[in-house]
């Protein structure tokens, strides 16, 4: 595909959000460090610099080489990215007398201009740096300023470079969708094509040819990410693709034959795995939580390495590895930003399993992953299914986990999600949950001191997990949930409900 977008990370924390928004024009994109740029730039048809908590005036600054883009591919430097443009090709960056952070409103917007095409005087951004571009580069063109930013936006027209100080690819820019399609469509002619009907065709296509009529194990998990790369690897492959679901010990309750049954009746060739007693032995005495994503991620590749052997001839083993797990594991493709948390199904095989790694999702976000599922008319029930963590409920139990926090756990957890369903709010949450604290707290029941657990229910809305606020579940659902969990769960004596976001907070409490 030579509709490609390139989108360099100098560590901003808003660097994929940029790339929800190009993706969100049905135009495709990939996010690069800026320090391991593609050898072969053919594919991309447009470039975008993201911004960057550093600055472009200190020695420790990002500094990509730009001598294969710039002046040959259509370039928009954001933020950091339209300041390292100047600063580096003859403008000037200066420190801001005042720290320029927060809603801004365009001005001076240059008359005719194809970058603003549908963007009016007035319209709202949103700024975030602490520098500012005092000069322009040579042969650089004005295209907009706001009430305490000069030079918001410019261009350089021989080069087919345009630069914002502001950033398009956040909420509280209006019209920041606009922008990037004025440059993406309007000026560096990309077609809006990458669609979930696209993906499928070019994606089954893919897998024909890489994997042709070798053998596929996948592991299943239940969730929308590991059923629709089933049924994506199905339609590709076929009987050649050997699913198998585990049950690692920290499933939701009833979750293994559930969801098995329900497996088995779309058709896939699914094998259940019992390993619960195998997983829980390796975690015990565990309290540290990367080193318990560590364990059950180890303990997964075992057993697959183990149901391997017996499928004859295997050579394949596929993951429904998505976008945001590799961001938030290997830091935007090993670039600058921040490791947020690992994840049970990335960062490769150990040298002992010959199997080689298929990801047919690793480049979509969650959204997409549904709407790519519902092209391959998988049943909206199975699509809006709440994400479920790959660690499952390991994470969600702080502290060391035993059989007995994970019985009391999955039973708290069943009132809540069935009762989200029963008063017709499961659909108005992206993900729920229980968390059983690692902490006592007295109590009161039939007149008798109680001393036991504390769990805090969590419910978030989000678009694809990047980001998410916590839902304002209705009081009197609340107090009934609480009512049923502390009456009917043996061992828990207090509930409380989380109402913090992400960020600063994540999803899971571990």
């Amino acid at each position: 595909m030579q509709n490609n977008v390139l989108i360099l990370d100098f560590g901003s924390q808003y660097t994929q959000l940029i790339a929800r928004r190009v993706r969100e024009l049905n135009i495709f994109c990939e996010i690069k460090p800026y320090n391991h740029l593609p050898e072969d730039l053919s594919d991309y048809k447009a470039v975008i610099l993201s911004g960057s908590p550093s600055s472009v005036r200190s020695d420790e600054a990002p500094h990509p080489d730009l001598k294969d883009i710039k002046g040959k591919i259509p370039l928009l430097g954001v933020c950091y990215g339209a300041q390292y443009i100047a600063h580096f090709h003859g403008g000037n960056v200066a420190p801001s007398k005042t720290r320029e952070y927060g809603r801004a409103r365009l001005s001076k917007i240059k008359e005719g201009e194809p970058f603003f095409k549908n963007i009016t005087t007035g319209s709202q951004v949103w700024m975030s740096h602490s520098d500012t571009i005092q000069q322009l580069p040579p042969k650089a063109e004005l295209l907009a300023s706001t009430a305490d930013v000069d030079i918001a936006a410019y261009k350089i027209p021989e080069e087919k470079i345009y630069a914002i100080q502001f950033h398009p690819e956040v909420y509280h820019t209006k019209d920041g969708k606009q922008l990037l399609e004025n440059f993406l469509v309007g000026i560096a002619g990309l077609e809006q094509t990458w669609t979930p009907d696209a993906f499928v065709e070019t994606t089954v296509e893919e897998l024909k040819k890489e994997i042709g009529s070798e053998k596929v194990i996948l592991g299943l998990s239940g969730g929308v990410d590991s059923t629709v790369a089933a049924v994506l690897l199905h339609k590709a492959i076929g009987k050649h693709l050997h699913c198998i679901f585990v049950n690692n010990g920290l499933l939701r309750k009833n979750e293994f034959e559930e969801v098995l049954d329900q497996y088995q009746h779309m058709g896939l060739n699914v094998k259940g795995v019992d390993a619960s007693a195998r997983f829980l032995d390796a975690l015990e005495g565990e309290e540290d939580p990367e080193k318990k994503r560590k364990i059950i991620g180890g303990v997964f590749i075992d057993v697959f390495d183990d149901e391997s052997h017996k499928v004859e001839d295997a050579k394949w083993l596929a993951q429904g590895t998505i976008y945001p797990d590799r961001i938030e594991s290997v830091s935007a493709s090993g670039g600058p930003s921040a490791t947020i948390k690992s994840h049970h199904n990335v960062g490769g095989l150990p040298d002992y399993m010959k199997l080689k790694v298929v990801e047919p999702l690793k480049m979509l976000f969650k959204d997409e992953v549904r709407r790519v599922g519902a092209t391959l008319g998988i049943a909206d029930e199975r699509l809006g299914r709440h994400p479920f963590p790959g660690p499952g409920l390991a994470i969600r139990i702080l502290g060391d986990i035993t059989r007995d926090k994970v019985a009391i756990l999955q039973e708290v957890d069943a009132i809540f999600i069935n009762g989200l369903r029963e008063w017709g709010l499961y659909d108005d949450v992206w993900q729920a949950g229980a968390m059983l604290l690692p902490v006592h707290s007295v109590g009161v029941m039939g007149d008798e001191r109680t001393y036991e657990k504390c769990v805090a229910l969590r419910a978030v809305e989000s678009t694809d997990g990047m980001t998410a606020d916590w839902v304002n579940l209705p009081y009197e659902f609340l107090q009934k949930m609480s009512n049923d969990i502390i009456n009917k769960v043996p061992g828990v004596n207090r509930v409380v409900y989380d109402i913090s976001s992400k960020p600063p907070a994540t999803i899971e409490w571990e």
